[in-house]
């Protein structure tokens, strides 16, 4: 089955029903996939077709950027400690955080299949979500923080990305340490206003399984 072309969308898109909240500044602007190391590496992992803009971001990011490898927590990392279950039946289809007025991370959500995980940190904020097509998953993550995390951008492997917050703060990447790895879970810890520090676990897809046919 040929995958669908990545669509270039961005804002809150009101107007889209099938997709509520939809995040916003979820577009790709010329691949500009931040990351470190093996450049082509990377640039498997996260979709681009455009690797001279890819290069030229990479060069830049590694002068500020810390990588996050699997299993590695990023940020100060106060308060109290959550982590989401690995689901065996489903794969991940979509993410949701929630950000005050001040551009604090207060909480964090992923979906598995149709159904969507508890809600990891504090509650409030104004709520953003990225659902992702079918096929399509998360293959790398770019982000900030100061005392809080601020600043989250999903990379997925049909090249499409989408970001959340404002950044700002010390910046890092994450990416699995295998290729052909995809995000399956998050973990972390909070404190009393917000995520203080978010981690990201790693794994290869579900297989797709092919039924014997009937005679």
């Amino acid at each position: 089955m040929v995958a669908p072309a990545p669509s270039f969308w961005m804002g809150a898109h009101r107007g889209q029903e099938d997709i509520k909240g939809q995040v916003e500044g979820a577009q790709m602007h010329g691949s500009p996939a931040p990351g470190l190391g093996d450049e082509i590496f990377l640039a498997r992992y996260l979709g681009s077709q455009r690797t001279e803009t890819m290069l030229l971001w990479l060069t830049l990011t590694t002068l500020w950027s810390t990588v996050c490898w699997a299993e590695q927590m990023y940020g100060n990392g106060n308060g109290w400690y959550f982590s989401s279950p690995t689901d065996s039946g489903n794969i991940i289809t979509g993410i949701r955080v929630s950000i005050n007025f001040i551009g604090i991370f207060k909480s964090i959500q992923v979906r598995y299949g149709p159904t969507w995980s508890e809600t990891y940190g504090i509650s409030g904020g104004h709520s953003q979500e990225f659902i992702l097509w079918p096929g399509e998953q998360i293959t790398g993550l770019y982000g900030s923080h100061r005392i809080y995390i601020r600043y989250l951008v999903v990379y997925t492997n049909f090249g499409r990305w989408a970001s959340f917050g404002s950044e700002g703060g010390q910046s890092f990447v994450a990416y699995p340490d295998k290729f052909g790895k995809v995000l399956t879970g998050v973990f972390g810890q909070y404190y009393i206003l917000g995520i203080t520090g978010v981690g990201f676990k790693w794994d290869y897809p579900l297989e797709s399984v092919t039924l014997p046919a009937t005679t």
